[in-house]
């Protein structure tokens, strides 16, 4: 059995495949010519292909009006009407037509009860004869006759009649000679553990066995990934599920379930949802940092922790997000520019606004942007602070309340700095009280499909739909609980992430602050001679003396404090035996006229 003749076969089970006419793909084109015979190579084109095509008129007769109606079309917007002619006389129950006279297709009137009638206009007659009814059933020896008639491509495949018949296309581009639209079919089957449709052109050559009795315990299985099982609908949960395809060999996740979920795994699914979730890190410092994904259902309890801040820029980043912020300066800060102040350590500020001001440079006026801070001292003041000013300060935290994760995310804007004060009672080991302290980076949307083991079915985790690559099938298995509906179960609420997957989230999901400005570069100044130096000193510089080389080489001395620290020389290698002139090079007193004078 060919390709073929499984599309014309109307009894293939649809319980290992199924099949589709899909005669809509492509369509061969055999161009004929009057002088030539011989075909061209067929082309192909898609069904989508817009324009109309036009029969090429043929002396064969119809028999009957019912194989007019097989060849009219039926699409509204087709150019005129199909036409013919009879070679004998019509006689009608109430009007004549003579041999010759052209006949127009109107319409074609069905009425219940009654055999359906063709409604024609007779060519060149006017008032109530110049429409006649046909009955469907008439015989004769009927012409087609040249009209401008058009058909799409669907209505010529449609019509089995039509596609024995030549056309030309009313378009320019698809030139040629008249052709015939052959159509090629295509069948379309699914293969056991692919998800994939493949198709099958109907003129493949090649043979095929129906196995379809033997296969009857076989059942077809489609692979669906993540994103797949987050379509599924909400009654179809909860279900089982089989792990098709594990996770890769470096899992994203550092979770005690992510190592189980290789291929032949079992899963409990209980439903798909969007969790609201934050992207936490413990603080840089002495051990690896460590990152989290916490949900906001997480139990424990958190508070404020100062945050530190590096730069003057970061304190007007963090102002934006949260206004009335409140500063205490670590140490000492100096500017570079005149017209703005420096700080002194213990000095608090409080962030006030930022503003570009106008500062005296040499013979031209410089702006630059500053953050506008209040000295909190006994009578305040307002300080003018570059933003490229270093540091460190640390934030003065008023508030010492616990709030829950979703309370403080609501109240306060992130990034935040928190210490977990009551740990989450419906983990057994909640992994984030440990640490002094930790960064809530950003909150995000994360669709999720809740899973457990049938080993622990009520002890429940969440599957990033959109970064864990699991491909699973749907099973009939029973679930492991026989209770209806459902028990209450518990929901892992903390993810920690890998270093490689933590850079890719917040990269994808993450904003980007723009980084902070550079200081204004200074022009190198030469140094200046203090009025101190007298011009003796002068004279007895090394640096500053403009004698001969010499003489500048007599001056440099050392102390004998000096020389009896020095390591002794090491020993002189045996000189070589050269042929060249050797010179020896001494130093000969200073000149008494270089003297200063006195």
């Amino acid at each position: 059995m060919t390709f073929s003749q499984i599309h014309r076969h109307s009894t293939i089970s649809t319980h290992t495949s199924w099949v589709s006419k899909r005669s809509e793909i492509f369509f061969s084109f055999f161009f004929f010519f009057k002088k030539k015979k011989k075909p061209f190579l067929p082309s192909f084109l898609l069904l989508t292909l817009s324009g109309l095509f036009r029969l090429v008129l043929e002396e064969r007769p119809y028999s009957t009006v019912q194989e007019i109606v097989d060849v009219i079309p039926v699409e509204p917007n087709a150019n005129s009407s199909f036409s013919f002619t009879c070679h004998h006389e019509l006689r009608l129950e109430d009007c004549v037509v003579r041999a010759g006279e052209v006949l127009t297709i109107l319409l074609l009137e069905q009425q219940e009860g009654r055999e359906p009638r063709l409604r024609c206009r007779v060519e060149g007659r006017q008032g109530a004869s110049s429409e006649v009814l046909l009955p469907i059933s008439c015989c004769g020896q009927f012409y087609e006759h040249k009209n401008s008639h058009a058909y799409s491509l669907r209505t010529i495949v449609a019509k089995p009649r039509l596609l024995n018949r030549h056309f030309y296309h009313l378009s320019a581009k698809v030139s040629g000679g008249p052709f015939r639209i052959s159509p090629i079919y295509q069948v379309q089957a699914i293969m056991h553990l692919r998800k994939n449709v493949v198709n099958f052109p109907s003129s493949l050559e090649v043979d095929v066995v129906d196995v379809t009795e033997q296969s009857r315990d076989i059942t077809f299985v489609t692979p669906l990934t993540l994103a797949e099982v987050m379509s599924q609908p909400q009654q179809s949960f909860p279900t089982m599920a089989e792990v098709l395809e594990g996770l890769e060999a470096k899992p994203l996740l550092k979770c005690h379930w992510s190592k189980g979920l290789q291929k032949g795994q079992q899963l409990v699914l209980h439903g798909c949802r969007d969790s609201a979730m934050v992207l936490a890190s413990t603080l840089p410092g002495k051990r690896a940092q460590q990152h989290f994904l916490i949900s906001l259902r997480y139990g424990g309890r958190l508070r404020l922790r100062p945050r530190e801040f590096a730069a003057v820029y970061e304190l007007h980043v963090a102002a934006r997000r949260m206004p009335g912020l409140t500063v205490t300066a670590s140490k000492h800060s100096e500017t570079l520019e005149e017209g703005l102040n420096s700080l002194s350590a213990g000095d608090q500020l409080e962030v006030l606004r930022s503003q570009t001001v106008e500062l005296p440079g040499d013979g031209r006026k410089q702006v630059t942007e500053v953050l506008v801070c209040r000295r909190l001292l006994e009578k305040s003041e307002e300080v003018y602070l570059p933003m490229y000013l270093e540091g460190p300060f640390v934030e003065k935290i008023k508030d010492k309340k616990k709030y829950s994760l979703a309370n403080m995310i609501q109240r306060f804007a992130l990034p935040l700095d928190v210490k977990v004060a009551t740990r989450d009672t419906d983990l057994q080991s909640d992994p984030l009280a440990d640490f002094p302290a930790l960064r809530l980076k950003e909150a995000v949307m994360e669709p999720v499909v809740v899973a457990s083991l049938p080993s622990k079915p009520l002890e429940c985790f969440e599957l990033p739909s959109r970064w864990l690559k699991l491909a699973l099938c749907l099973s009939e298995d029973p679930l492991p609980w026989a209770k209806r509906p459902p028990p209450k179960v518990c929901c892992e609420t903390v993810i920690e992430l890998t270093e490689a997957f933590y850079y890719e989230f917040h990269k994808l999901s993450g904003e980007c602050d723009a980084p902070p400005p550079l200081p204004p570069k200074r022009p190198v100044e030469p140094l200046k001679q203090t009025s101190r130096t007298t011009a003796k000193d002068k004279k007895k510089s090394p640096l500053c003396h403009s004698g001969s080389p010499h003489t500048e080489m007599h001056a440099l001395k050392l102390s004998a404090e000096n020389v009896s620290k020095r390591p002794p020389p090491p020993p002189l290698p045996p000189a070589p035996v050269n042929k060249h002139l050797t010179y020896m090079l001494h130093f000969a007193p200073p000149d008494k006229n270089d003297q200063p004078s006195r």
